[in-house]
């Protein structure tokens, strides 16, 4: 899954595909770098982000997703005005940080066939780092994430439509998501895909020492352990990387 973030404010490369072009030409080269699915935002979710308005999430996001309808598209939004908009524009996929918990969110996505992501977040992002706890983080992540599958399920929603995201990054710290990390097998017996978005993040930032823009070799790294712990869908901003670090792994898997 290629990010592609619409946004003046994103934590790694905000205001770099603000213009749809820009956005558009970065969708197409992360498909050839070999995405199987785009990810295009409108409104950031790094810590500390403020919210945006509705209008202006629609006219970052459509645009271009009229201009990627040819390849399968996610939007990662938690607005079901949104969703139900993005949907009749040919979106494929939501990837909801609220795990479809917003009033009308589930009655917006109901009657599509549209793929779902349902994340696991702590808080808002404007506040979300501020000193997060947990009493069992593997315990409570789970929880939530099985509950929100059953409430899908229950308004009729089919769970192979389904993948869940733990969350890294939302209102955890490092060691909380190191944690989760390696509880990743444990994840995926809820029986539905796991996303796993590890690309660029501040826990490997804390982890290495190193800024945003040198993590490539921390990110490879994580998406390849998530990988091996049982991820489906590695969401990563660095696609040709991402996927020599797993062809590697895969050839060894065969060999």
């Amino acid at each position: 899954m290629g990010v592609v973030n619409i946004t003046p404010d994103s934590f790694s490369d905000g205001g770099k595909f603000l213009d749809p072009e820009a956005a558009v030409a970065h969708g197409r080269r992360l498909i050839e770098e070999g995405a199987d699915i785009l990810d295009i935002g409108g409104e950031s979710s790094r810590p500390g982000a403020q919210a945006v308005a509705e209008q202006e999430e629609l006219d970052r996001i459509v645009p271009v997703l009229k201009a990627l309808k040819d390849v399968p598209v996610s939007v990662d939004t938690r607005r079901p005005s949104v969703m139900r908009a993005v949907l009749a524009e040919g979106a494929s996929m939501i990837n909801d940080i609220d795990a479809l918990a917003a009033p009308g969110a589930l009655a917006a996505v109901a009657d599509s066939d549209c793929g779902l992501c349902l994340m696991h977040k702590k808080g808002d992002p404007a506040t979300m780092q501020q000193n997060p706890r947990y009493e069992d983080v593997v315990v409570e992540v789970k929880g939530f994430l099985q509950e929100r599958i059953r409430t899908c399920e229950s308004k009729g929603i089919n769970r192979d439509r389904i993948a869940i995201d733990p969350g890294f990054g939302f209102g955890k710290t490092a060691e909380h998501n190191l944690r989760l990390l390696k509880a990743l097998p444990e994840l995926a017996t809820l029986g539905v895909p796991v996303v796993a978005g590890w690309s660029r993040k501040s826990s490997l930032g804390t982890i290495t020492g190193r800024p945003v823009g040198e993590r490539l070799a921390a990110s490879l790294a994580a998406a390849l352990l998530a990988a091996q712990h049982g991820a489906k869908i590695l969401r990563v901003h660095d696609v040709r990387e991402t996927r020599d670090a797993l062809a590697v792994w895969q050839a060894l898997q065969s060999a």
